[in-house]
This record gives structure tokens, C-alpha cells and sequence, in this order.
């Protein structure tokens, strides 16, 4: 087990609603940015203006007047407790500044003191307060122990959205030069390199044809990994992440078999190399929208025919909810083909179709279960009914493996746990929050691995694999026991003219 200097959540059968421990996680923040380029590079001001307080407030009534969705959010909430228990950082750390209801409460304090009439005359009865410098500095703390993951809003009976005002609260923070190091920086090197990691491309191609020769000295097959191909058919745009680490890596191994296989021509770009956009997670829609001009100017250069998107959740959050209209239209792409179109989809309509073969044996030594990623789960849609975005990765699961299970019902599907590092929270300054907010995705895979005898989780998210590969041994479990989902399609995939052995009896009874 990793050793932590705080204290680690004990794995229960269950997740019990703590009694409330005020101020508990008032310490921890994420670093400052401190270099001024990190902020002003994204168009905010290099480091606190001094005016803030009038700012401040000009920043938040500009933005309850141009998304009238934060104003209904900010007066519509009667305090009625059915999000207080739903957010895995409340359940992890008893801070009731984590309960969602609190953390809006911290923008909406504010908010009725200065735009509403009874905040104006009469602060105390509706809970209005002073915008103060301490207020900053619990906006800063605790919107950032904010994965933005949405749970709370599907117990709303209002629909309010933690998410939006999480996102508010931080875009206001940065326009007064009061910005987190670990987003900004990301999304400045994506505006310079093309990608969250700041990767040239020298990097990447040699990492592709690494690949290249690792496939091939498994496979005896030439598999490809184009980089930078005019006049190819699809354009994969998939987290940096999936350049190097593991188990991201084997995914885009997977990616690569796949279209090998279903005879298509498709390439990567080094300008479009990221398909992440931190833009969402400091509600900038602005940064948004220059991240995702990116993969319009490759597809365009590149004379591409679709656009597919690997494994990673908020990428495709934004891919499916705004890239149309923060980069479109995309009426030079084939109209044959949704835009844009996830890697999941892509594989499962080819294993309908009866085009790929596979060993599932191959995944024998493995029990697996599917940990539904927050912005995939709930903000988006696969395939052509809904309900897809839990169908189809599951459907491609249990095409390349015997030995599937599902956590308990309440924990997957619309009502997932977050894995407890999305939102802009995976980084190593705010680890005690990471690992307490994974606690109840832990204690559901716990009891799956107890009581079914799971092995592995596979997961579709670049931020969730991270997340988990970090947080799992201060549980006591092994980094290893997370898989990507096309990790396990590349160990099962039957190329044609494989030569590794078994492949031949496999290729032929699936045949």
C-alpha cells in the first residue's frame, strides 16, 4: 500500500454518509500559476489584479447575463439535502464545503449580495455575504476540489448543474489573474506544441514507429502508424497520453490493429495531437474553441475524410457537445459519418458487421469490469439511440473477453462514481483530494473484486486511467489492474496473416 502524509479512507462495504467535519480540506489548493506566460498566453492577466473586488464582480455579472442557465442554477436551489450525500469528495473527506449544495453556496453567497434585491437590503436572511479576499481564497481552494463531474446534477429535482458553476467560479478567478499552474500551463503548451505534454513531433513519430516494430515482432504483421498523411480517410485525434504512458499506450496499439484490419487509411497530427481540451475545465469557452480550431485547420490540411476520437472523457465531452460549434461546421468531412465519431463506435460497428476476428481467450487470464467515465457517462451519446455511451464500450468488451462483470448498479451507468482526478485535478499538489474522492469508486470495485473475482477495470478515459494507475496502491491494489478498452482488443484481435502462435486455430474458428 502507498504510504501517504494524510489520512487514507478505510474500504467499507459500503460508502456511509459522514457526519459533517468542518475546514477539513480548508488547506489544500493547487499551485498558483506563477509564471505570468501561463496566464497570459490564455488571454488573462499575468498574476492578481488590484482591483480584483470590482473585477471580480464585473466577471460575474457578465457571465450570469451571457449563460442565463448559472443564473436559474444560482437562485433556483431550496436547500432541500438531495445532492449533499452524491459527490464522492463529500463522502471522502466530511468537509461540507464539498457537498455540492456548499461548494455552489460559495459563488451564490456572493452572488445574492450584490445582483439580488433581498441580498442588497436584507444579507442575513437569504445568506448573502461580502466578497472578501478570504472569499477568493475558498473559491480558489475548494472549486478546484470540484471534478466537474455532474453526479450531483442527476439527483437534482431542479437539474442544477455543480458543474457549470464550478467552471464560472474558475473562469473568474483566472480573468483577475488568479489561475491554477496545472491547467493553464496545458492548455499554453497546446496553443504552442499542439498538445497537453508539449511533445514536438520528432517525439511522437518516433514514438509511432516504435510501435511500428513492436506490433510487427509480436504480429509478423506491417500495422502502421501514420503521422501527418494527406488524403487519408480518418484523422485520429487521441490524448497525448496515449504517446507513452501505460496502459494509454496499449489503447492506441489496439486503435492502429483496428483500422489495419477494416482496411481504412487513417493518420495522426502532429499539430492536432492532443485530443484533451483543459479549456472546459476552466470554463473558458473561449480557450475551448482555439483548442479545438486545431483539429479543424489538421482535418482541412490534411484533406481528411472523418474524424475519430480515442479513449479520453472530457475530450469527448467537448468533441460531442461543442466541437461543431465552437470549430464547425465540418461540411468538408464525408456526410456519410457522424462528426465527430468515437474510437468505441468506430470498433463496435466493425464487430457487428463481422469484420474482425477474435482470440477472446487471449483476455482469459483477466476478469474485467468497466468503470463508466463522469463526462462520457453523463454529457454525451454513442451511436444512434441513447443509452449508447453504456452500450458500446461494454459491447466491445464482451466481444474480446469470456469473463465480464459489472460493479453494483448504483455505482455505473448515469449514477458512476468519478474516478476522483478529472476537472482539472490530476495533479500531484492535490493528492489527498485525489485519493479521498476515489473512495467510493474503490469501495465499489473492491466489493466486485471480493465478491465476483474481478481483476482488472477497464476504463475509456486518458484522465481516468491516470488517475487510477496513481490512487490504487494506497487501497492496496496493484497500478496494473487498469486496462484500457482497446488495450484488450489488441490482445484479442486476429490480424489477418498473424503469425503468432494460436493465431491460425483462432482466425479459422472464427471464421
Amino acid at each position: 500500500m502507498a504510504k501517504a502524509d494524510f489520512e487514507v479512507p478505510e474500504l467499507q462495504e459500503h460508502v456511509d454518509v459522514p457526519a459533517l467535519e468542518e475546514g477539513t480540506m480548508a488547506h489544500l489548493k493547487p499551485f498558483v500559476v506563477k509564471n505570468p506566460d501561463h496566464n497570459t498566453d490564455l488571454g488573462f492577466p499575468g498574476e492578481l489584479v488590484e482591483d480584483w473586488h470590482d473585477k471580480t464582480l464585473e466577471k460575474l455579472d457578465d457571465l450570469r447575463h451571457r449563460y442565463r442557465s448559472l443564473q436559474v442554477y444560482l437562485d433556483a436551489c431550496v436547500k432541500c439535502g438531495s445532492c449533499t450525500d452524491k459527490c464522492h469528495y463529500y463522502l471522502g473527506t466530511k468537509d461540507p464545503k464539498n457537498m455540492p449544495v456548499g461548494r455552489q453556496d460559495l459563488l451564490r453567497k456572493v452572488y445574492r449580495r450584490y445582483f439580488t434585491f433581498a441580498g442588497k437590503f436584507f444579507p442575513k436572511l437569504v445568506g448573502a455575504e461580502d466578497l472578501t479576499r478570504e472569499t477568493l481564497d475558498d473559491w480558489y481552494s475548494y472549486y478546484h476540489q470540484c471534478s466537474q463531474c455532474r453526479r450531483c446534477s442527476v439527483f437534482c429535482p431542479y437539474g442544477i448543474d455543480t458543474a457549470e458553476i464550478s467552471m464560472a467560479a474558475r473562469e473568474i478567478l483566472d480573468s483577475i489573474g488568479y489561475g491554477q499552474k496545472y491547467c493553464n500551463e496545458i492548455i499554453a503548451k497546446v496553443h504552442k506544441v499542439g498538445n497537453n505534454l508539449g511533445l514536438p513531433g520528432p517525439a511522437i513519430l518516433d514514438t509511432v514507429q516504435g510501435l511500428e516494430e513492436d506490433v510487427f515482432d509480436e504480429t509478423g504483421v506491417e500495422v502502421k502508424y501514420p503521422l501527418d498523411v494527406k488524403g487519408a480517410d480518418i484523422l485520429l485525434v487521441t490524448p497525448s497520453a496515449d504517446f507513452f504512458a501505460e496502459p494509454h499506450v496499449d489503447g492506441l496499439i489496439g486503435y492502429g490493429k483496428v483500422f489495419h484490419e477494416a482496411g481504412v487509411s487513417w493518420t495522426l497530427s502532429t499539430t492536432a495531437s492532443e485530443a484533451g481540451n483543459f479549456g472546459m475545465f476552466i470554463g473558458s469557452y473561449e480557450n475551448m474553441r482555439r483548442v479545438s480550431m486545431r483539429i479543424r485547420k489538421a482535418a482541412l490540411e490534411l484533406g481528411v475524410k472523418r474524424i475519430v476520437f480515442g479513449e479520453c472523457g472530457h475530450a469527448w465531452r467537448v468533441a460531442y457537445a461543442f466541437l461543431n460549434t465552437l470549430a464547425g461546421p465540418f461540411d468538408f468531412l464525408d456526410p456519410n459519418y457522424p462528426v465527430p465519431q468515437h474510437i468505441c463506435e468506430f470498433t463496435d460497428d466493425l464487430i457487428k458487421k463481422g469484420k474482425l476476428n477474435f482470440d477472446k481467450s487471449q483476455n482469459d487470464d483477466m476478469t474485467i469490469t468497466f468503470h463508466d467515465s463522469c463526462n462520457v457517462a453523463r454529457a454525451t451519446r454513442m451511436g444512434d439511440k441513447p443509452g449508447g455511451q453504456f452500450e458500446i464500450p461494454r459491447n466491445v468488451i464482451k466481444s474480446v473477453c469470456n469473463n465480464y462483470v459489472d460493479m453494483d448498479h448504483n455505482t455505473i451507468g448515469e449514477r458512476t462514481f468519478c474516478c476522483g482526478g478529472g476537472g482539472g485535478l490530476l495533479t500531484d499538489d492535490l493528492m489527498e483530494i485525489r485519493v479521498k474522492g476515489a473512495l467510493p469508486r474503490m469501495t465499489a470495485l473492491q466489493n466486485a473484486i471480493d465478491e465476483h473475482g474481478v481483476t482488472h477495470v477497464a476504463a475509456i478515459c486518458a484522465i481516468c486511467k491516470s488517475q487510477f494507475t496513481k490512487v490504487m496502491p494506497y487501497y492496496g491494489l496493484d497500478m496494473d489492474q487498469i486496462v484500457s478498452v482497446h488495450q484488450l482488443v489488441s490482445n484479442a484481435i486476429v490480424l489477418t496473416g498473424q503469425k503468432t502462435e494460436g493465431a491460425g486455430e483462432a482466425a479459422e474458428a472464427a471464421g
